[in-house]
């Protein structure tokens, strides 16, 4: 497994490379505030609209009513809380690149909610960016997910910065500063370790370089 200590003009140049040619789909992973969506929005910004789209796994968050349910709404963002198998089937339509548009859900933080059909995905674009915490994990459909990806990075950063953003997130989205960091040492915490578990399946570990 490659460590790649690059900068982010590095890591689009890399993430060019990949969308040179025919539907490619680069992972991004790491556990929970390791900076995985900004890292992606980044990229896809450094090589524009025409070349990369980014589709979040966190559009598959199971619906707060449906959380409920089943009892796990304080377990909120464990892999059994997303709809694996529909994650793991958007990404075989996404690879196929057959039809005209391909439209993806995304997570609404504000909302605490998934909003269906809010990112198209045309399939003159090459390179799709998917990520989130669960892209390696060995169980239920997520191996399914992992089949689609021509390349996943794990993304590293220190625990005491990772923590420090996670709290600032949770507070920034109404939650009291005790409760950010009980989420953050709390279930966010759980997930983290079981991501980390998991970083040896990644074909690189990014570390990303200011």
């Amino acid at each position: 497994m490659q460590i790649l200590d690059r900068s982010l003009a590095e890591l689009a140049a890399e993430a060019r490379r990949l969308a040179a040619g025919h539907r490619r789909i680069l992972g991004i992973t790491g556990p929970p505030g390791a900076g995985k969506s900004t890292l992606a929005a980044a990229l896809a910004a450094e090589l524009g609209p025409e070349l990369a789209v980014v589709v979040p796994m966190d559009g598959f968050h199971l619906a707060n009513q449906v959380l409920e349910s089943r009892g796990s709404r304080g377990r909120k963002g464990a892999p059994d809380t997303f709809d694996d198998g529909g994650y793991a089937a958007l990404l075989r339509r996404l690879r196929a690149a057959d039809e005209p548009v391909v439209y993806a859900p995304e997570f609404r933080r504000d909302m605490e909610e998934p909003i269906g059909s809010a990112v198209p995905v045309r399939r003159d674009v090459p390179l799709v960016i998917t990520e989130g915490n669960y892209l390696l994990l060995d169980s239920g459909a997520w191996p399914l997910a992992r089949e689609q990806l021509d390349a996943v990075w794990f993304l590293a950063l220190g625990d005491a910065e990772r923590i420090r953003r996670l709290q600032q997130r949770h507070a920034a989205f109404g939650k009291s500063r005790e409760e950010a960091r009980e989420w953050a040492l709390g279930s966010d915490q759980a997930n983290a370790d079981l991501v980390a578990a998991h970083a040896g399946r990644a074909d690189a570990v990014v570390r990303l370089r200011s």
